[in-house]
């Protein structure tokens, strides 16, 4: 594996090693994932939403810093809904958090406070529209987030949404979706982008605290066991078809299509949906609660390319390794 580093605007942007960004996943991302993941030349990332209230936060990023002097990055939902949005906000900045990485809403006062903290700002975005807004708010990059993405995804696929946003924007693209090995962070910077977002390999890593369960669902599933459904959030979302998930259905009800027709009701009700989502998705990654629920779990298509769990530094290393390999295989003049 190469020590001196793959360079691309992003890892210049963020100052890591690799153009690798261990995506922040609800539940699986925490402090000792984090850090290792940083410690191995990628940027760590887990979300602020993982640790409430705001105490929970702030003894988190204490423990990247203890763990790490790297780079890493803090996700936080902006969208009003989140109750915690403005405490946590203020922690990440009052503990220099390098990157935060905004979701589901309006990350304009978030910009502009990060900047004057020093802070970089990476968006996620799901089209070009939302793209062009965010980076005219001043938004530092964007995570681009296509088909195939574990979570909440939209529905171009990385291979059109890459280069489409590349074309129009100048800032540093991050692509998402489907992307677990070395073959995969080789086709997303041929397709132009600056750094892959990786979510779904990490699940399968020895740092994330999940249930064993949680990490076997990931090494037995493939592509075709992957569901797009918004019954679970209220958004969009891929999560891996298991008796849980049929039992909870995959179709969004009358009752959220009739409220999700007016802009207020539909702001508020998807509020409230994530909020109980929330409480589900912890019960079942964690396989805890009175009525567990064992097999909710979000996951990515990338799961078909999952196949052994490891340390998250290893993750890294055999990723580079793949990419230095497929590099090197293409076709004279490729």
């Amino acid at each position: 594996m190469s020590k001196a580093g793959i360079e691309t605007a992003f890892t210049r942007l963020a100052g890591i090693r690799y153009p690798i960004v261990a995506a922040p996943m609800f539940l699986v991302s925490t402090p000792r994932l984090v850090a290792a993941v940083s410690e191995a030349g990628g940027l760590g990332a887990m979300p602020a939403h993982n640790f409430r209230p705001v105490e929970s936060l702030e003894a988190a990023l204490a423990e990247v810093c203890r763990l790490t002097s790297a780079p890493f990055a803090v996700n936080i939902i902006v969208n009003r809904a989140n109750p915690y949005r403005e405490e946590h906000i203020r922690a990440c900045l009052k503990a220099g958090v390098p990157v935060l990485i905004t979701s589901l809403g309006n990350p304009g006062s978030l910009i502009k406070d990060a900047h004057g903290s020093g802070t970089k700002v990476l968006c996620d975005v799901v089209d070009l529209s939302y793209a062009l807004r965010v980076q005219d708010l001043g938004a530092d990059g964007v995570v681009a987030v296509g088909a195939g993405a574990g979570g909440h995804a939209g529905l171009t696929t990385p291979q059109v949404l890459v280069p489409y946003l590349k074309e129009r924007l100048s800032v540093p693209v991050l692509a998402a979706g489907g992307i677990a090995t070395g073959r995969g962070l080789l086709a997303a910077l041929s397709l132009g982008a600056d750094a892959a977002y990786i979510g779904t390999r990490f699940i399968a890593s020895s740092e994330a605290e999940v249930s064993d369960a949680y990490k076997q669902a990931i090494l037995k599933s493939g592509p075709g066991d992957i569901i797009y459904t918004a019954r679970i959030t209220g958004t969009h979302g891929n999560f891996i078809r298991t008796p849980e998930l049929e039992r909870e259905g995959t179709e969004v009800s009358r009752i959220e299509r009739f409220l999700y027709r007016n802009r207020w009701t539909k702001k508020w009700s998807r509020g409230l949906k994530l909020l109980s989502a929330n409480k589900k998705l912890e019960r079942s990654a964690r396989g805890t609660g009175s009525r567990p629920w064992k097999d909710l779990w979000s996951a990515g298509q990338g799961v078909g390319l999952v196949h052994e769990i490891k340390p998250a530094a290893d993750i890294i290393a055999e990723i580079i390794g793949e990419y230095e390999a497929a590099r090197a295989a293409l076709p004279p003049g490729g």
